[in-house]
């Protein structure tokens, strides 16, 4: 059964500084999380630091967030990272823009995003790629995420990100079993409506997506970890993750 966990970058203003990346690491834990992927860590937060924190609240750091040319630059610093957080996935959060410019560029990214994965696998850990939106414009007759899924090996994983994957005009349940065995992490970001139609995040459960569908997708293939993820938040971004707690703990998921 596919764990819950949080992803910290929702609380991103709040882990820049040792106390902050204290106070919430408590908060959180306090909500019931016992699974975190830190993303937007403030670099006066170190490494050592973080591991100990993470272990005296009871979190379990599962998945990462750096900008790709980092992990592909300075592998061995991305390295000691993880082995400081315990954490066996080393993410990227998005493609970086240079490489989004034409399927020329695209198809660069793919090629050294393969080797910097099967470069992380020989090391003992897992390269994971978290997709937006843009990735499902077309190429031709297939769209990005199709020439990434194709052009790499098993040792590139998916994150898949539900809402920019719906965003995207896809279907989150469709792609979810089309990277079954690549994909052991996966992004629960929920969308919402506006009277003025605009796309909208909102806490999980609070919008339109199919949950009890996307949950049973991810149980039915494996997914080992969801974390709950809002870019943006109309309150308290704290209060977001408190309410996706909430709602998830009902669902058929493993807290």
């Amino acid at each position: 059964m596919t764990k819950l966990g949080a992803q910290l970058y929702t609380v991103r203003d709040f882990i820049k500084t040792p106390e902050d990346f204290d106070a919430t690491l408590r908060k959180v834990a306090d909500m019931g999380y016992r699974y975190v992927q830190i993303s937007g860590i403030g670099e006066s937060v170190p490494a050592d630091f973080a591991g100990a924190k993470l272990r005296e609240y009871g979190l379990k750091c599962r998945a990462t967030h750096f900008g790709f040319e980092r992990i592909r630059d300075n592998l061995d610093e991305m390295l000691a990272i993880h082995d400081a957080y315990d954490c066996p996935y080393i993410g990227t959060g998005s493609m970086p823009q240079s490489y989004r410019e034409s399927e020329e560029t695209f198809r660069r990214f793919i090629e050294e995003a393969g080797e910097v994965a099967e470069r992380i696998a020989k090391a003992g850990k897992t390269f994971i790629y978290h997709n937006h939106n843009f990735e499902f414009a077309k190429y031709g007759e297939k769209t990005g995420m199709d020439l990434l899924f194709e052009g790499t090996s098993k040792a590139l994983q998916f994150e898949l990100d539900v809402y920019w994957v719906q965003a995207g005009g896809a279907d989150p349940m469709y792609w979810i079993r089309k990277v079954e065995g690549r994909m052991d992490v996966v992004h629960f970001k929920e969308m919402g409506v506006t009277k003025e139609r605009e796309q909208i995040m909102v806490p999980v459960g609070q919008g339109n997506m199919n949950w009890p569908g996307i949950i049973a997708a991810c149980n039915e293939t494996g997914v080992k970890y969801a974390f709950v993820e809002q870019d943006k938040c109309a309150k308290d971004p704290f209060d977001c993750l408190r309410d996706s707690f909430n709602y998830l703990s009902g669902q058929e998921m493993e807290i």
